[in-house]
């Protein structure tokens, strides 16, 4: 009923990465791999975290969940490119463009409002020791996350229910390899400047709402460490913290770039979109543990649990 605007177009052809076959195959395998680095990193990182007692603490309860968000967000996107690589025809119905749409806020929403939640632990670990283990609760770990997804969920609540009410009369293809709203505007005929305001509040809110309270720790964070005579002190501190830094300028950075400019359908958009939706979910295993001795250590010993199990 909702979506009764829609009918004089049941679907949307994706122009996708490249409309040459041998192009095409080789993308395919690329993404293939890229894919299945991004589960076995992301579902090793979890099982890792879940299984070891050593790293049952607030950082790596938040690292488990942001494992798990990174293995949705790629998954909301890489399926269908990969589907598409291989088929000539690249369609999806408008149901299933919105569906997309809503999947990638919640995702990438919930990601935005980890990663601000994670830059507070740090800033509470090194700059209040003393009083961490009664600042981050379990409680408050768990409201924080909870927290996140209830913000997330109701900001793509919204945007798709606006994005239901546009009217799609004749232009039917989408200049990008995936559904992102940026990309649908063009192809609306009604008046979508109150979609576009909204997108702009929505991008800014958790966008710029979740990167100034990071910048903020971790100016308190870096003050901080300077203060500390130790040089060994330091460096396990700015350890804990880099994998935490590239990981939030890697997301924000193209997202926000994204979603802030206006849709070019130049290879911009989908480079921006490519490294917050596919090339950050399958690096960030890979820094945080290749960044973090007690990760390393964590994963070592878990193989080798498992490794003693299959031999028995």
């Amino acid at each position: 009923m909702a979506l009764r605007n829609h009918s004089t177009i049941t679907q949307f052809i994706l122009i996708g990465l490249s409309g040459d076959p041998h192009i095409q195959a080789l993308l395919f395998v690329l993404f293939l791999g890229i894919y299945l680095v991004t589960l076995t990193g992301n579902l090793t990182m979890i099982l890792v975290i879940r299984t070891d007692s050593h790293l049952h603490s607030p950082m790596y309860y938040f690292l488990s969940n942001l494992s798990f968000l990174d293995l949705c967000l790629s998954s909301v996107t890489l399926p269908k490119l990969l589907e598409d690589l291989l088929s000539e025809k690249k369609t999806i119905s408008v149901e299933g463009c919105l569906v997309q749409v809503f999947f990638v806020f919640l995702t990438a929403g919930n990601e935005a409002c980890l990663l601000s939640v994670m830059a507070y632990d740090r800033y509470v670990a090194i700059c209040h020791p003393l009083l961490y283990d009664q600042v981050m609760s379990n409680q408050l770990c768990k409201g924080l996350v909870w927290g996140s997804w209830g913000l997330a969920s109701l900001n793509a609540v919204i945007i798709v229910l606006l994005a239901i009410n546009l009217d799609f009369c004749n232009a039917q293809t989408i200049h990008h390899y995936t559904c992102e709203l940026p990309s649908l505007f063009p192809l609306s005929c009604s008046d979508f400047s109150t979609n576009i305001s909204i997108l702009s509040f929505s991008t800014i809110f958790l966008g710029l709402g979740n990167f100034f309270p990071i910048f903020f720790s971790y100016v308190r964070i870096i003050i901080n460490i300077l203060s500390i005579s130790s040089t060994t002190g330091r460096s396990k501190a700015f350890s804990t913290c880099s994998s935490h830094l590239i990981a939030v300028i890697l997301f924000f950075g193209s997202g926000m770039l994204r979603y802030l400019m206006p849709p070019s359908g130049s290879s911009l958009d989908l480079l921006s979109s490519l490294q917050y939706s596919v090339i950050t979910p399958m690096l960030n295993p890979l820094i945080y543990s290749l960044r973090n001795k007690e990760v390393k250590t964590a994963v070592k010993r878990t193989l080798g649990k498992y490794l003693q199990y299959f031999r028995q």
